[in-house]
């Protein structure tokens, strides 16, 4: 490999690597061999990709896409917050209070009308109110939030290529 694509700053997925991460993203409990299998490597070089990847950022983490409904989080809220001061230490300050908030699934830096987008799970309604009044209302520098009721999951995901 070129050493430009080991410098992490620099590193870009070719072709080979990118079928990796396509059968990666469809199953992450494959087994080397049988992630070789399928883009048509040996186990030791797929093994030296995956390491690769891994060690670039370009895979963070892997996980299981969960039913909500089946672990009793039966409400997903999409919640726009505005924080009052825009600067790094009340940004910081903010983002060190979400970090730590396990009903928080995802936090998006947007653009717009707000500049936060939360995506959160509860048990019930009951559940995201406590949630809101007790601990999301109390976070530093928030100006203003608007909550979104998820009726239906239509599409569910975390596969991109």
């Amino acid at each position: 490999m070129p050493a430009a694509q080991m410098n992490s700053a620099n590193y870009t997925p070719d072709e080979k690597d990118y079928q990796i991460l396509k059968v990666l993203e469809e199953n992450g409990r494959l087994s080397v061999r049988e992630v070789a299998a399928k883009v048509h490597l040996s186990a030791t070089p797929t093994l030296e990709r995956i390491r690769r990847l891994e060690q670039n950022g370009v895979i963070m983490q892997y996980g299981a896409l969960l039913n909500h409904k089946k672990i009793n989080k039966g409400i997903i809220v999409i919640c726009q917050v505005s924080i009052r001061e825009h600067n790094r230490k009340a940004a910081k300050q903010f983002l060190d209070k979400i970090h730590s908030f396990k009903e928080v699934l995802e936090c998006y830096n947007i653009a717009g009308d707000f500049d936060f987008m939360l995506k959160i799970v509860s048990e019930s309604m009951e559940t995201y109110h406590d949630f809101f009044v007790n601990k999301l209302s109390e976070v530093p520098h928030i100006g203003h939030s608007k909550s979104i009721f998820v009726m239906n999951v239509m599409k569910q995901t975390h596969q991109m290529l």
